[in-house]
């Protein structure tokens, strides 16, 4: 993960693809797909992001983004099946443990029950090992997030007894680590997407 624990050394550019999806980096064509994915009430009750999810605050999502990947703090990706129409969002970061990365991600409403996040999430998890050469990848989810649990247990993850992590403006948050050793699990396109949330941004 670089010489620093608060840095990711990516490339100049991230394209993952496998189990039928296309991770790539976000453009500035898909600013309305990310109004119309983001926009919407359950985003709004389990992520940072709130409504009206306008064309403005898709700029300001996008330039953020790009922002904190140019600083090797997060990477975020497009969840496509073609590398074309973004259908959500998965995001890798730091925690500022040596070698441990958090993730989180949302899939649009329309695109539910696809089963896109199980695969998107192992996919992105296989790469914080793999190069990235992290040692432990994590998932915080609030209490009342079945979805997103389900999909966590799903993609090899299990609940831990960590104390719960309250962010600014997040429900309780427990913590969910991956387990290398698991075998992969069927992706089930019946289990619900998710709307993980990714961290509030930190105070300056």
């Amino acid at each position: 993960m670089g010489s620093h624990n608060d840095r990711l050394a990516l490339p100049g550019d991230v394209h993952l693809a496998g189990a039928g999806l296309i991770l790539r980096e976000w453009a500035e064509q898909d600013l309305p797909a990310m109004s119309e994915l983001f926009d919407e009430p359950a985003v709004a009750r389990w992520t940072p992001l709130r409504s009206p999810f306008d064309q403005s605050a898709a700029r300001a999502y996008l330039d953020q983004a790009r922002q904190r990947r140019a600083e090797g703090r997060r990477l975020q990706l497009a969840i496509t099946t073609d590398g074309g129409r973004p259908l959500g969002e998965i995001l890798l970061f730091v925690t500022g443990e040596p070698g441990e990365v958090e993730l989180a991600y949302a899939v649009g409403a329309a695109h539910r029950g696809r089963g896109l996040a199980v695969r998107a999430v192992q996919l992105i998890t296989a790469y914080a090992y793999d190069p990235l050469a992290g040692s432990r990848v994590l998932l915080r989810i609030a209490a009342g997030n079945t979805a997103s649990a389900a999909v966590a247990r799903s993609a090899g993850f299990r609940l831990t007894d960590a104390p719960a992590l309250v962010r600014e403006g997040s429900d309780p948050l427990h913590t969910w680590l991956h387990h290398r050793t698991t075998a992969p699990q069927e992706t089930d396109a019946s289990v619900p997407e998710p709307l993980r949330p990714p961290p509030a941004p930190p105070r300056r």
